[in-house]
C-alpha cells in the first residue's frame, strides 16, 4: 500500500541528468554503504542484544539502513546547499530503499526457512535485480504508450500515474523479482520521458496530487506505528525485555548507524581523491564540508517504518515471529532519535560549515 507510490514520487522528483553525473557516489552509498550498515547492525545486534541472532540482526539492518529522502529534502528546502548535495541525497535515498529492502527480504527468508544457501541467494539476487529493472522498464514503456495513444484528459493522466507504481510492483512480485526496483526503474523512465507524453496541465496537476498523496501516506505510516506502540510495549513485556533496556538497544543501533555513515562519507572522500588519479571524477576535491554534511544526513523515516510493519506476525508453521516487537521498537527509536538529533541540528550544521 505505502511503498510503491512513495518510491514512484521519489523517482519523479530526481533529475536523471544529475543522477547520472553523480552515479559513482550515489551507487556506492546506495549499495555498498547500505550493505556495510546492515552488516554492522547485524554484528552489534548479535553481540549485544540478547536473543537476536545474526539473521534477525540482518533483518533489523535491512530495515534501518536506508536514510529517508523525505526528511532530508524537507530540511534542505530551508537552507542553502549546493545542487550537487541535494542531487546526491535524493539519488542515494531512491536507490538505497531498493537495496535495503532486498537485504530485508533475504533475511526474512533465512529466518523463515532456517537456512541460507549462498549460491541460491546469489542467483535469486541477480534475478530480482535484472528482472525487477526489466519489468519496471517494460511496464513504464506500456504506460507511456497508453498516455500517448489513448484519448486521455488531465484526470485520466493522473489516475494512470497513480495506478502505474502498483502495477509495476505487483507484476514484479508475481514472478519473484524486486517490486521495489521495478517501481524505481519504471518511475525513472517515465520521469525522464514525461515532457514527451504529458501535457503541461497534466504535469502540474499530477505533481500536486502526488505530493498531497505522499504527505498523507507519510502521516498514516507514523500514525500506524504510534497506534501500535501500546501493543509493542506489551509484547516486550511478554518477551521479558524492560522498556529501558529496549530504549538502550535502540540508542545503541542509532549510534552504529551514525558512526558507519560518517566512516562511509569520509571513506568516499579518500576513494574519490585516489580514483581521480586514474579516472575522470565529477569532483576531484570535495573538501571536508560535503562529507561532514553527508554523514549527518542519515535520518531514518517512512520506508523503515513500512518495512518494519511488514514483518509477519507468525512464521509459516504458526510460530510467532521471534522478537518482532523488539525489532519494531528499535526501529521506532532509531527513527525518532535520528529525526530529532540529526534533523533538528542539520540546518545549524550546514550554516556553520558555510557550504
Amino acid at each position: 500500500i505505502f511503498l510503491p507510490p512513495l518510491l514512484y514520487d521519489a523517482a519523479f522528483a530526481i533529475s536523471w541528468k544529475e543522477l547520472w553525473r553523480w552515479r559513482r557516489i550515489v551507487t556506492s552509498f546506495a549499495f555498498i554503504v547500505v550493505f556495510l550498515t546492515a552488516l554492522s547492525v547485524a554484528i552489534v545486534a548479535d553481540s549485544f542484544i540478547p536473543g537476536l541472532s545474526l539473521a534477525l540482526g540482518f533483518l533489523l539492518g535491512g530495515i534501518v539502513s536506508p536514510p529517508d529522502a523525505v526528511s532530508a529534502s524537507a530540511i534542505l528546502k530551508f537552507v542553502k546547499v549546493p545542487r550537487r548535495m541535494s542531487s546526491i541525497l535524493e539519488g542515494e535515498s531512491l536507490l538505497n530503499d531498493a537495496s535495503s529492502l532486498i537485504i530485508f527480504r533475504f533475511a526474512l527468508v533465512a529466518i523463515a526457512t532456517g537456512q541460507f544457501i549462498w549460491q541460491d541467494a546469489a542467483l535469486s539476487f541477480a534475478w530480482m535485480v535484472v528482472g525487477g529493472v526489466g519489468i519496471g522498464l517494460a511496464i513504464g514503456w506500456l504506460f507511456m504508450k497508453m498516455h500517448k495513444l489513448l484519448p486521455t484528459d488531465v484526470d485520466m493522466d493522473i489516475i494512470l500515474a497513480l495506478v502505474a507504481p502498483y502495477v509495476m510492483y505487483i507484476a514484479a512480485e508475481q514472478v519473484h523479482c524486486s517490486g521495489i526496483l521495478s517501481v524505481v526503474s519504471g518511475g525513472l523512465f517515465l520521469a525522464s520521458k514525461r515532457n514527451y507524453f504529458l501535457k503541461s496541465s497534466s504535469r502540474l496537476r499530477g505533481d500536486n496530487v502526488r505530493q498531497s498523496l505522499v504527505y498523507v501516506l507519510n502521516g498514516l505510516v507514523f500514525l500506524l506505528i504510534g497506534l501500535d506502540l501500546p501493543q509493542i510495549r506489551e509484547g516486550l513485556e511478554q518477551e521479558g525485555i524492560s522498556l529501558s533496556s529496549a530504549i538502550g538497544y535502540g540508542l545503541l543501533i542509532t549510534a552504529v548507524l551514525i558512526v558507519v555513515r560518517f566512516i562511509a562519507s569520509f571513506g568516499a572522500l579518500v576513494v574519490t581523491r585516489i580514483a581521480s588519479n586514474f579516472i575522470a571524477v565529477a569532483d576531484r576535491n570535495p573538501g571536508y564540508r560535503a562529507p561532514l554534511v553527508m554523514g549527518w544526513t542519515g535520518m531514518r523515516g517512512v520506508v523503515s517504518l513500512a518495512a518494519a510493519l511488514s514483518i509477519p506476525v507468525q512464521l509459516s508453521d504458526g510460530i510467532p515471529f521471534p522478537h518482532r516487537h523488539l525489532i519494531l521498537f528499535i526501529t521506532f527509536i532509531t527513527i525518532i532519535s535520528t529525526l530529532l538529533l540529526q534533523g533538528l541540528t542539520l540546518p545549524y550544521l550546514i550554516r556553520k560549515v558555510k557550504m
